[in-house]
């Protein structure tokens, strides 16, 4: 398997939907393998992509890999979800995306902070606590995790993927004699990738979890 290739075909699926590649790794699962591939991007709403883009998104994707037969012989299960918000906020879109939620932030030299984000801009987020508003050059903070709010407030959207970490699962390639398809592994008709049912949940689910040991292979 070409992990350049791989990683080439997957950008250029996301982009023609208008995401944006987050991670993209590949994990030994007994006789399979579990492609896990993170996406993010503006999305219809501008704060990232809803659950209905992320599944038309992967339904090409996996008929992509098929078609570029850059997967090799060997079965896989393709796992596409969003980012979630157990990730840091690493780039000046990830803050633009999550304006008006509560964020963490750690700073080197000051005390961490939590406020909401006001305002994002390309070096610099608006975030305000309770007592003070605070201009947060990208270059101070070492770390910022939204954190997650039992009672939003009224102007977020309800569905929102990156709150919510929307997952999409797919079958790739072709079942082996003697492989049973699961719950946690559906099987592909007649060799096609096969959509699973969106799901979604606090954290990004796990089509399948490899045996310890297994190695993981990061693309």
């Amino acid at each position: 398997m070409d992990s350049s290739a791989v990683r080439e075909v997957v950008e250029q699926a996301l982009a023609e939907h208008g995401l944006e590649l987050d991670d993209l790794s590949v994990v030994a699962a007994g006789s399979r393998r579990l492609v896990r591939v993170t996406v993010d991007g503006d999305g219809a709403s501008g704060r990232g992509p809803t659950l209905d883009e992320i599944a038309d998104a992967s339904r090409d994707l996996s008929v992509a890999l098929d078609t570029a037969d850059v997967m090799g012989d060997r079965p896989y299960v393709l796992e596409v979800s969003s980012r979630g918000v157990d990730r840091p906020l690493t780039k000046p879109a990830h803050w633009r995306r999550n304006i008006g939620r509560l964020v963490t932030v750690t700073r080197p030299d000051a005390d961490a902070l939590t406020g909401r984000i006001l305002a994002a801009g390309p070096d610099t987020a608006t975030v305000a606590t309770e007592t003070t508003t605070y201009d947060l050059p990208f270059s101070t903070v070492t770390k910022a995790v939204v954190q997650v709010e039992l009672n939003r407030p009224s102007n977020e959207e309800d569905g929102d993927s990156d709150a919510l970490g929307l997952d999409h699962e797919f079958d790739g390639g072709d079942d082996p004699a003697g492989d049973e398809a699961s719950e946690d592994s559906p099987a592909a008709a007649d060799g096609a990738a096969t959509p699973d049912v969106p799901t979604a949940s606090p954290e990004p689910e796990t089509a399948m979890s490899p045996a310890p040991g297994e190695l993981k292979e990061k693309i």
